[in-house]
C-alpha cells in the first residue's frame, strides 16, 4: 500500500481510504462491516473516513465500538459536520463546531480525530466564525488538521486568505472519477497551490465504473442501483454512459485488472490526489478495490481509459 502525505499536514495516509457513507452502521451487517475494517487493515489502510451525519451517528458510534482496542497511532481517523443532526442542530457557527465535536469524539470512542471536514460550506455562518471555531478544534487537541468537502473554488480561496491566528485547511473532499471531472478545472489547482490535498468520494462512480451495469438492462439484484441509493447515481445510469464504461473491459484486460481496479488506479495517479474513499460492504470487495493502489499499469491505458470517456462525462 502506497502511503503520501495529507497536504501540509505531516499527516501520512493510505493511498485508499475506507469509507462509511451508506454501509456501516446502517445498510450493511455489523458482523460484515467488521469483517471489511479487518480487512481493510490487513491490506495497509490505514486511513477512515466517515460523518456525524452517516446514519446520524450511527456510522461513527459503528467504528468506534470497532476501533476501541486497535492502537489508537495505529490508524488515521476523519470525520465531518454539516448537515442537520436534529432540526436545531446543523451548520458551521462556533456553537455547532464545538457541541457536534464532542459528540463525535464521544461516538468514536476517541480523545481526538486526525482531521475535522465541513461537510459543506455553510452561507449563513460568518466563514471567520467557522475558521475560527475549526482553529480552536485544532488548538485544543481534539483534531490534528482541518479539511473541508465539495466547497466552492471562491469559497476556499476566502478560507485561505483569512490572516492568521486561523488554522489553514490540509485536505479537500471531492467528487472525482473518470466520469466527474470537474475538480480538475479550479478546485485541484488552487488546492495544489496552497498545500491542501484530495480525498476523493466515489472513485467508481458509485460503482458504475465496475462494469456492472449493462446498458438497457436491469440493475442487478442487490446493487446500488437496485436500492433506495438509486436516487443518487441518475446521472451515471444514462445508456450512452454504460455504454461507453463498458468499452473499458479490453482496457483493463490489457492491464491484467478488474474495471474497477483501473478505474481506482486512474484516480491516486492523478496530480494533487492524495487518496480514493471506497466502500465495500463484503471483505473479498475491499481486498480487490484496495489493490489497486499498488498496480504499476502503462499511463497510456489510463490515458486510453479516459480517452474512452471523454465525451460523456456528467456534470
Amino acid at each position: 500500500m502506497q502511503y503520501r502525505q495529507l497536504g501540509d499536514s505531516g499527516i501520512e495516509v493510505s493511498a485508499i481510504c475506507l469509507g462509511s457513507w451508506l454501509t456501516y452502521g446502517v445498510g450493511v451487517d455489523d458482523n460484515a462491516a467488521r469483517a471489511c475494517v479487518d480487512a481493510s487493515f490487513d491490506a495497509g489502510i490505514n486511513f477512515i473516513d466517515t460523518a456525524n451525519i452517516y446514519g446520524r451517528g450511527a456510522a461513527e458510534s459503528f467504528l468506534g465500538d470497532t476501533l476501541k482496542d486497535r492502537p489508537r497511532d495505529s490508524y488515521v481517523l476523519a470525520t465531518k459536520l454539516f448537515f442537520p443532526m436534529t432540526a436545531e442542530d446543523r451548520g458551521l457557527s462556533a456553537a455547532q463546531v464545538a457541541k457536534q465535536i464532542d459528540a463525535s469524539l464521544t461516538r468514536l470512542r476517541t480523545d481526538y480525530v486526525d482531521l475535522y471536514q465541513c461537510h459543506r460550506y455553510d452561507p449563513e455562518t460568518p466563514l471567520e466564525e467557522t475558521m475560527e471555531a475549526l482553529s480552536e478544534v485544532v488548538r485544543s487537541g481534539k483534531a490534528r488538521a482541518i479539511g473541508f468537502s465539495e466547497w466552492a473554488p471562491d469559497e476556499i480561496e476566502a478560507a485561505l486568505a483569512l490572516a492568521p491566528p486561523s488554522v489553514k485547511f490540509v485536505s479537500s473532499q471531492p467528487q472525482y472519477n473518470l466520469l466527474y471531472r470537474r475538480p480538475e478545472a479550479k478546485v485541484i489547482p488552487i488546492s495544489m497551490a496552497n498545500g491542501i490535498g484530495q480525498i476523493v468520494w466515489s472513485p467508481l462512480a458509485m460503482g458504475v465504473l465496475s462494469g456492472k451495469y449493462a446498458p438497457g438492462a436491469e440493475p442487478p439484484a442487490g446493487s446500488r442501483a437496485a436500492s433506495e441509493d438509486e436516487q443518487y447515481m441518475q446521472r451515471y445510469l444514462a445508456d450512452p454512459v454504460l455504454e461507453a464504461v463498458q468499452r473499458l473491459k479490453p482496457v483493463a484486460e490489457k492491464a491484467g485488472c478488474s474495471m474497477a481496479q483501473l478505474a481506482i488506479a486512474w484516480v491516486v495517479a492523478q496530480p494533487g490526489i492524495t487518496s480514493a474513499i471506497i466502500g465495500a460492504s463484503r471483505p473479498e470487495q475491499l481486498r480487490e478495490t484496495a489493490a489497486a493502489a499498488d498496480l504499476a499499469i502503462d499511463p497510456a491505458l489510463l490515458a486510453e481509459a479516459a480517452a474512452i470517456l471523454e465525451g460523456v462525462r456528467v456534470s
